[in-house]
């Protein structure tokens, strides 16, 4: 089985300034939904590790969140998909967490409970923290334009190599014809 670490806002779903705080709020970027299902179908185990400081900043409750991932999920369930498991830091961006990503910890909790190594293991995001955290786990990062991932491509000059895809349905398109 292989294994593909994805980012929620702004790989997933459409991202906002203001956070994602309710099921309302929360609308899938068109073709993300079929390629995780692609992904499935594939063979891949599909987790999310995601930030979510509004929890911190008391913008969205833990209720909040479960029913937006119910929306994301049955969605999904709706195209063929499933997402395994949904790791995510409840942290604010002052925190000295380890979880909260540009650190890896969420990628190290997925390695250590699904029993598998990352390296080489896709890690999909839209932000520099989505990629510094890929590589310092030992994940191959990736980086989608939507989201915030166009402002990120502009920056990437410290950073090195990282392929680039306009979104979730190219990568997922790309992995699985190599």
């Amino acid at each position: 089985m292989r294994l593909a670490i994805l980012d929620r806002d702004g790989v997933i779903n459409h991202d906002s300034e203001d956070f994602i705080k309710s099921p309302d709020e929360w609308q899938a970027i068109p073709g993300s939904l079929e390629a995780i299902a692609q992904l499935n179908q594939a063979g891949y185990r599909v987790v999310v590790a995601t930030n979510q400081s509004g929890l911190a900043r008391s913008l969205l409750t833990l209720e909040d969140l479960h029913q937006i991932h119910i929306k994301m999920l049955r969605q999904l369930a709706e195209v063929g998909g499933h997402i395994e498991a949904i790791f995510f830091c409840p942290h604010g961006s002052k925190s000295n967490c380890t979880c909260r990503k540009p650190r890896p910890g969420l990628l190290y909790d997925i390695a250590n409970r699904l029993g598998m190594p990352l390296t080489g293991v896709p890690a999909i995001g839209d932000s520099l923290r989505d990629l510094q955290a890929a590589r310092t786990a030992g994940a191959q990062p990736i980086l989608v334009l939507t989201g915030k991932g166009a402002d990120t491509a502009d920056n990437l000059q410290e950073f090195g190599h990282v392929p680039v895809y306009a979104d979730l349905a190219a990568v997922v398109n790309e992995l699985l014809n190599k």
